[in-house]
């Protein structure tokens, strides 16, 4: 199979039958010469087709995905709560770019608690349904660990509210508890888990491009309202991006774990997410 040249292939009767023994003794191929192979095949996971696959987040990426939004959210957390240059340079900018209209207050809408939860309420229904159909073991540990994480949101940002308590940009009057932004937290994970869910039971890849696209569009456009709009700084949207990025990474790695443990426990499965 690894073999590069155009000539026929060499029989090696004491060869093949070193490979055959070693099969057929341990229940497991290994090399002639006694060497463990470089990819064991015993090692391969398999999607839940069938086809040998892996599944994200891929090894080394979940520490630098929860690393680095943390480390610029205790960043942007510490020049909010002591007003230093990051902070009002982002004021500055925040009175350049307000201009209130209906329209943006519209796209800010779209991370009302109204709009986005349900929104993954009916995710969840359909995932739940899909893999109890399917047959997958522990069929609503997925949708139950996004639920879990949505109803989180209030957990974590309203202490963080109540802490820093920065004031809102001049048109939202007077009143702290600005940052970070409650409205984009709840988009960012409500669409975000939802596209999560999802992935794993599309089957191509322009059904996943265009899902990501999805997500992306929803949450820059709740972004784009909220300051344009004068509801928040920016600054509180960005912290909320990196404090939900955090989380999503926590659930992808869940998400991630759970589909291998049942990819392994039924490795015959063909009627689960491709």
């Amino acid at each position: 199979m690894g073999d590069t040249g155009s000539g026929l292939p060499q029989l090696h009767p004491g060869r093949a039958l070193a490979h055959t023994t070693g099969a057929s003794s341990s229940g497991s191929p290994h090399r002639s010469d006694g060497r463990s192979p470089q990819t064991p095949r015993g090692a391969r996971h398999t999607d839940p087709d069938g086809r040998p696959g892996t599944t994200p987040p891929v090894p080394g990426r979940p520490t630098f995905l929860l690393g680095l939004p943390a480390l610029l959210f205790a960043l942007i957390t510490w020049q909010v709560a002591a007003h230093g240059p990051l902070a009002r340079a982002d004021e500055h900018l925040s009175h350049a770019v307000v201009r209130p209209n209906r329209f943006h207050e519209l796209l800010a809408d779209l991370g009302n608690i109204t709009v986005a939860v349900p929104v993954l309420a009916l995710v969840l229904l359909y995932v739940a349904r899909r893999a109890r159909a399917a047959g997958v073991p522990r069929w609503w540990s997925a949708p139950a660990a996004a639920a879990v994480l949505m109803a989180a949101v209030p957990v974590v940002i309203v202490p963080l509210k109540e802490l820093i308590a920065r004031p809102g940009p001049p048109v939202m009057g007077p009143g702290t508890g600005f940052y970070p932004s409650g409205h984009t937290a709840t988009a960012v994970i409500a669409y975000g888990a939802a596209t999560l869910l999802l992935l794993p039971w599309l089957r191509t890849t322009a059904a996943r491009r265009a899902l990501l696209a999805v997500c992306l569009a929803l949450n820059l456009a709740v972004a784009y309202g909220l300051v344009r709009r004068g509801f928040h700084w920016p600054l509180d949207v960005v912290a909320s991006w990196c404090l939900c990025a955090v989380l999503l990474s926590g659930l992808a790695l869940f998400l991630s774990r759970s589909s291998r443990r049942s990819s392994s426990g039924t490795p015959s499965c063909r009627t689960g997410p491709s």
